[in-house]
């Protein structure tokens, strides 16, 4: 079902009964409504696509899950030998 079917008077004819049915403040509301949802997709969008664009420098370096980030005891104790257990 294309839109070959529908003429400029087909079109007049719905227009008249939303306005009927629903009136022409709701009508201008869901218009309304309907711009600002098209316009922060839009924006959305293009900060999207900036950030994507934004150099790979920007981003944080990931974080190794592999090494051991606790210091050794030989490391602490060489750093504080108060804490070494020579009696």
């Amino acid at each position: 079902m294309g839109l070959e079917g529908l003429s400029i008077g087909h079109l007049l004819v719905v227009l008249l009964v939303a306005v009927l049915v629903f009136g022409t403040k709701r009508i201008r509301t869901v218009g309304s409504d309907l711009g600002h949802a098209i316009r922060g997709f839009k924006q959305a969008m293009r900060e999207g696509e900036e950030a994507e664009a934004a150099p790979a420098a920007a981003a944080p370096e990931p974080v190794s899950m592999l090494t051991d980030a606790r210091p050794s005891a030989e490391s602490s104790a060489a750093k504080e030998p108060h804490l070494t257990r020579e009696h």
